[in-house]
């Protein structure tokens, strides 16, 4: 392993602590930090279902588990154990503490017990009418099984008891999800003041109307959680074709083996026992004790509830520039290079370009990557409608978009209803590049637009990650993204890429070219820099590189959101890196490199983290950037990010996650400053088109 290298697993649990600080941070609107809350609970059971469960595989290899992955995996588990526990305390500390504000905003929570004779009527009546029907017991017996439990559902491990004989018995009960009820529920407004009680509560009410003919009277419910291994296994079997093998695989991943297991710490130790022995935990499976309530994730979609200082200001989308309403935008790009930044741009200017393609008559096909979708796609919506309009579409889908593949599946089967052509994915490669190609004919001329982004097209995203989308007809460009449709349409045919950066083709050495370059220069005594802005860093070889280069005296600047598994302050590692990681309202997902190149700077934007599965196991792009002010645009961005003195916080190997001092710099926070900076560029571009 690389000197001073960080175990990702380890690296990753210090990133869901930034979204934790959020949470704790009383500077941030009180319904933002209930966002943040369920923003780590999110994070937190994604991370048990893959990385945890890899690490579990792993540990199964033995000693040789430490030679395959450069660490030891079992130490690591006992690592996040430990850490995940820590992180729990402070958790539930700061639920305590959000509760305790909502209150001094006149916002109760209650529960079952401390209903007044109006709230109670209210939640009989909604318990009559939403969910009694919906409620499915299950008694537990030495004879039954527990059924497969729903990874990401909670469920109620209930204890009825007779008070008078002492008899008990023990159920299962699943709480209906989000999908099917609201998780929170407003009760009557009272004298001013507003009271929320969970679902969780309303049905611990009525427990005794769904067990009435049972002799029990005094029957209690604890939430428990199951998270399981999300990985899929897809076997090599040709005689099947890839979507029955993944829709295979997608049922044996509700059958995955438990990873974590989660429960009220207020169990009866009885109850507890028959569960876990049910669900056939060992000792060494992750067991977590926790409070009265679960699936904090929920909080990401909390009561819309209005007041002053509660939520952030909303930043209005600028458009941009170069777009005008009524225009064509392919007119625009046939002109010059576009770059979008969403969501400081209105994730409208490309359902609108989408729209345009559909129904110019001189446009002849539309080829687009699709990875994740919005629930109600508007891209879809715009492809399959310039398949109505007689144009030729082509989109490639992604089947093994992790937790989307049954959804891309659904996707897949509506485009395919509509004469969509409908490419599944590279066998052995994921394809992760976000690409679109709409091609113009008129007359004997060709005309090719491409679209080459850092993110999904997906317009709900587009609302809350930050991502560059670059549209450009220069043919340098357009006629290598035509060749990577190519690829897509005949498997393994490869072609060169002289301008765009491929992965798994290229990248990795280019990435190696560029780094060594500005180790020569620096050792010639020439300005040599890297500065890079990327969602995660744990490729070992590339870290081997930049440490290299940092001795060599190049300066080495980093935002990493994510993952960081170098260290930067450790002993030994060159105090010419500098790394920063920033978390705010919205998720930074673009990813940008610059290399000082002599003086010559090279600037590219791409699809890749700098992992190993982006450089060798995806299909990535990395595309470079030749108009001026967008070369620009992208630097100015990356110094804005650079003095964040508000919402960064020094990465290092103490992962410590110290906010920057400011020291006696004015506070500047770079996504508020950014939509400044954005909206004063288009505004004065827009006056000067204007004169």
């Amino acid at each position: 392993m690389t000197r001073a290298y960080i175990p990702k697993e380890i690296s990753w649990l210090s990133f869901n602590e930034r979204v934790l600080q959020e949470a704790e941070n009383s500077e941030v609107p009180l319904l933002e930090r209930f966002n943040f809350l369920g923003i780590y609970s999110n994070n937190l059971d994604e991370y048990f279902r893959v990385r945890v469960a890899t690490l579990k595989r792993l540990s199964l290899f033995g000693s040789k588990s430490k030679s395959i992955l450069g660490y030891s995996p079992k130490a690591t588990l006992k690592t996040i154990q430990e850490t995940v526990l820590s992180q729990n305390e402070r958790f539930e500390r700061t639920y305590a503490d959000l509760q305790s504000e909502l209150r001094k905003r006149k916002i109760h929570f209650v529960n079952e017990e401390h209903l007044n004779a109006s709230q109670t009527a209210y939640v009989r009546h909604f318990f009559h009418k939403e969910v009694r029907s919906r409620l499915m017991p299950l008694i537990i017996s030495k004879e039954n099984t527990l059924p497969n439990l729903t990874d990401d559902a909670i469920y109620f491990a209930i204890r009825l008891k007779n008070t008078v004989s002492g008899k008990k018995r023990f159920a299962l009960l699943e709480v209906p999800g989000p999908d099917i009820l609201p998780r929170f529920v407003l009760l009557p407004e009272e004298k001013g003041i507003k009271y929320v009680i969970f679902l969780d509560d309303v049905i611990r009410w009525g427990l005794k109307e769904i067990f009435y003919i049972l002799p029990f009277d005094e029957i209690t419910a604890y939430t428990i959680k199951l998270t399981k291994d999300a990985e899929l296994d897809i076997t090599d079997d040709i005689s099947e074709s890839y979507i029955e093998k993944l829709s295979k695989s997608l049922q044996q991943r509700k059958k995955g083996t438990p990873v974590r297991f989660v429960y009220d710490r207020t169990m009866p130790a009885d109850l507890l026992k028959t569960v876990t022995r049910k669900l056939n935990l060992r000792p060494e499976d992750v067991q977590m004790p926790g409070d009265r309530y679960h699936n904090f994730k929920d909080f990401t979609k909390f009561i819309e509830i209005e007041g002053e200082g509660l939520s952030y200001r909303k930043l209005t989308p600028v458009r941009h520039r170069d777009i005008q309403y009524g225009k064509s935008i392919l007119s625009v790009i046939k002109k010059r290079d576009v770059m979008f930044y969403f969501p400081y741009h209105p994730y409208d200017h490309f359902i609108d370009l989408l729209r345009e393609a559909s129904i110019d008559p001189y446009v002849t096909s539309i080829h687009i990557t699709l990875y994740r979708l919005a629930r109600n796609s508007s891209v879809i919506n715009a492809l399959m409608n310039a398949a109505r309009n007689g144009k030729s579409v082509t989109t490639v889908v992604e089947l093994q978009a992790r937790f989307d593949e049954e959804a891309n599946i659904l996707w897949g089967n509506k485009l395919l209803e509509e004469g969509v052509k409908v490419i599944y994915g590279v066998p052995g490669l994921k394809v992760h590049a976000k690409l679109c190609l709409i091609t113009r004919v008129k007359g004997d001329i060709t005309q090719r637009y491409a679209a080459v982004g850092t993110g999904n097209f997906n317009e709900e995203t587009a609302r809350i990650y930050t991502d560059h989308l670059l549209l450009t007809s220069e043919k340098k460009i357009t006629n290598e993204v035509l060749k990577a449709f190519n690829f897509f349409l005949a498997n393994y045919r490869k072609d060169k890429f002289y301008h765009l950066l491929v992965s798994p083709f290229g990248l990795r050495n280019k990435m190696v070219m560029l780094i060594e370059n500005e180790i020569r220069n620096a050792r010639a005594g020439k300005e040599a820099y890297i500065n890079i802005k990327i969602n995660n860093l744990t490729d070992g070889e590339m870290i081997s590189k930049l440490y290299k280069a940092a001795d060599a005296g190049v300066t080495i600047r980093l935002i990493v959101r994510g993952m960081f598994s170098m260290a930067p302050g450790a002993n030994g590692v060159s105090d010419n890196i500098r790394a920063i990681g920033i978390v705010d309202r919205y998720l930074e997902h673009s990813r940008f490199l610059i290399f000082c190149n002599g003086g010559d700077e090279l600037v590219y934007f791409t699809s890749a983290d700098i992992m190993p599965r982006n450089l060798d196991r995806r299909i990535e792009v990395t595309c470079p950037v030749w108009d001026p002010s967008i070369r620009k645009e992208i630097k100015d961005v990356f110094d804005i990010q650079w003095k964040d003195n508000v919402k960064a916080r020094i990465l290092d190997d103490t992962l410590s996650n110290r906010l920057v001092d400011p020291g006696d710099s004015k506070p500047l926070r770079s996504q508020t400053e950014i939509h400044s900076y954005i909206t004063r560029v288009n505004s004065r571009s827009q006056e000067t088109t204007q004169e």
